[in-house]
């Protein structure tokens, strides 16, 4: 496919001028890694800042004073009493509990900031609009702003030299700031591990505010590469690997996502879509379960591999898999029979005609280092 069939983010010329390789990914052209190359951009993350850009991810706002009570009726997390300044995550799901695509919802004051992921966009703003209207105005930043991610521990004080206050915010909380007179959405968290931050820009300004960061010697381009090592190792879900329309958040070990208030027993139980099936199992127990993975061996066990138990019966599969540069091991995640999550649990995966012995573990797989104050 022509590359001109892509669209491209508004960091895309100064990818080429850093020496990416670009590739396809949801439909816009994005650097895979840059010359120094995943494991050593994976490890410059871990040990110091990594700046991505994540400007394919969909930004859309919801205005109005009904918009929090609207929102949550397609989530099952508590929207209506989110703080100001403080942001949270989030899942669509559908009518049969299977989850449509995670989010983050901030509550900036006088509107919802949501960030949702690059494939399922234009299906998530299709979604709002369907169901919110009437309720509020849904408002998509598709084209109009950028989003970038800096990430490790030193992103404090890296972002600190350029707007002070930002080194006060703790995990998940939110801000407007002003980063080179430019007013940006600020939220302290990530998709590494790390501690971190997103930063929501003007597109017309993204290259700027990004040229400012990369001029600072703490911080490397990342490019995807990196990015999902870096959320694998983290024990971090990828939408359309790790979950999907088929799978429900208490199968995909995210019961920790249904807000107290949502639960079976809550202030607001349920009103969501696919309540009744997700409450069910949250009581109940589903019949498989995401579970981490570590190969006994050193064979890099990958996406799509077949899990057997001792007699060769296959249980489940493998959703995500690779090498952990940080964990210095190969290491994955994938969906089990219930009976076989149990941690210390063996079972094998089949590669390649070889059976290779694996252990359920607890994720994630190196220390998360999100900083709570």
């Amino acid at each position: 496919m022509a590359s001109e069939q892509f669209q491209k983010t508004p960091l895309y010329s100064l990818h080429l001028e850093l020496g990416a390789r670009m590739v396809p990914f949801a439909g816009y052209e994005m650097p895979v890694h840059y010359p120094l190359g995943v494991l050593k951009e994976h490890l410059h993350t871990r040990g110091h800042a990594g700046l991505f850009d994540v400007s394919h991810m969909g930004q859309i706002k919801l205005h109005g004073s009904g918009a929090a009570k609207a929102l949550e009726a397609l989530v099952p997390v508590d929207i209506v009493d989110l703080p100001v300044g403080m942001q949270r995550y989030a899942l669509f799901t559908n009518n049969d509990g299977g989850i449509l695509d995670d989010l983050m919802v901030a509550n900036a004051g006088d509107h919802l900031f949501l960030v949702v992921n690059a494939a399922c966009k234009d299906q998530d703003l299709a979604h709002l609009q369907k169901h919110l209207s009437g309720q509020c105005e849904v408002e998509p930043l598709f084209e109009s702003r950028a989003l970038l991610a800096l990430q490790g521990p030193l992103a404090a004080s890296v972002l600190g030299r350029l707007a002070p206050q930002v080194e006060a915010m703790t995990f998940m909380q939110f801000a407007n700031v002003n980063l080179l007179g430019v007013e940006c959405y600020v939220s302290r968290s990530g998709y590494t591990g790390e501690d971190g931050y997103e930063i929501s820009i003007p597109a017309k300004d993204a290259q700027m505010v990004a040229r400012s960061l990369l001029a600072m010697p703490e911080v490397l381009p990342i490019g995807l590469g990196a990015r999902d090592s870096l959320r694998l190792e983290a024990g971090l879900c990828l939408y359309g690997h790790d979950m999907d329309k088929n799978t429900t958040p208490i199968e995909a070990s995210l019961a920790w996502a249904i807000s107290k208030a949502r639960r079976a027993d809550g202030l607001r139980c349920g009103g969501f879509p696919g309540a009744k099936r997700i409450l069910a199992q949250q009581v109940e127990g589903a019949p498989i379960k995401r579970v981490g993975l570590l190969p006994k061996e050193r064979i890099p066990v990958r996406e799509g591999a077949l899990i057997v138990d001792g007699e060769g019966e296959v249980i489940g599969h493998v959703t995500s898999g690779g090498f952990g540069p940080s964990l210095g091991a190969p290491l994955a995640m994938g969906y089990v029979q219930n009976a076989f999550s149990a941690l210390e649990t063996e079972v094998f995966a089949q590669v390649r005609g070889k059976l290779v012995p694996m252990i359920v573990v607890r994720t994630p797989f190196v220390p998360q280092r999100y900083y709570r104050g």
